[in-house]
């Protein structure tokens, strides 16, 4: 009885050392394995370092790095004028208000959102003022930038063609209240005419136009809104609110004519 006693003693304490034994192994391969991860191994191929960005600024000694100084200024003002800058002197204008007004005459006010909106009229934009932006590309930006122009010379080239897509757009009777608010002579072509008269009449001239396609939008669905709402009134219903019953007829008409099909053409020919 005590031999075997003593065996199985024996063998409790040989089945506890051989488990001891099995977990600090595996504690210390784990503890290997966390080295290896955390330390690279010699002759591993170097990591790539992630270069580092420095602005400094330091005193001007002669004026010619005073005036790049100026330039470097003046190219940071522009950048950050940048989306006032694309959406005051292209087609962005008319575009998005008569989208706008599309989705109110429908009454869907958030449907489509506001994000597939101006996403449609940035590139309806930027189709209708591809050959004015070719134009400048090819007149200015590419001899630029291969030195056969200077900066000021760059920059009074890339001008002109946006110019002119500006005054085909802008009416002469607003063109004349910035003249005259100015207090400036008569001009005798348009190359004397200021880019400062020439942007606000242009902004709205088109805050006009786009004005006018909106209305015409705007009638079919009223008259929708108007025949649902005798309708309801004839039948009694008071309570019950007339959008809620043109709405699927609007969104039905809208599709059934192709609407948005019909818009764009309308505003790619307006701008003809």
């Amino acid at each position: 009885m005590k031999e075997n006693h003593f065996s199985f003693r024996s063998s409790l304490r040989r089945l506890l050392r051989m488990g001891m034994n099995r977990s600090l192994g595996i504690w210390l391969g784990g503890l290997s394995l966390l080295i290896a991860i955390s330390h690279p191994v010699w002759g591993a191929a170097p990591t790539i370092p992630i270069p580092r960005v420095e602005l400094g600024v330091g005193a001007a000694n002669t004026p010619a790095e005073t005036a790049q100084s100026l330039q470097i200024l003046l190219l940071l003002t522009i950048l950050s004028l940048a989306p006032a800058i694309l959406m005051m002197t292209t087609s962005f204008i008319r575009i998005v208000i008569v989208l706008s007004f599309t989705r109110s005459a429908i009454g869907t006010n958030q449907m489509p959102p506001n994000q597939v909106m101006i996403g449609l009229a940035l590139f309806l934009t930027f189709f209708t003022m591809a050959p004015t932006w070719t134009t400048v590309n090819d007149t200015a930006l590419q001899p630029y930038l291969k030195g056969r122009l200077s900066q000021e010379a760059a920059l009074e080239k890339g001008m002109e063609p946006i110019r002119q897509f500006m005054f085909k757009q802008t009416r002469t009777k607003d063109l004349k209240l910035f003249l005259q608010a100015a207090k400036l002579e008569r001009p005798r072509n348009q190359q004397a005419i200021p880019s400062r008269v020439l942007i606000p009449a242009f902004i709205i001239s088109e805050l006009k136009t786009a004005f006018q396609i909106g209305f015409m939008i705007f009638i079919p669905f009223l008259v929708i809104d108007m025949i649902v709402a005798s309708t309801l009134m004839s039948m009694g219903m008071m309570m019950l609110p007339p959008v809620m019953i043109s709405l699927p007829f609007k969104i039905l008409l809208f599709v059934m004519v192709d609407g948005w099909h019909l818009i764009a053409r309308s505003l790619l020919l307006s701008f003809q």
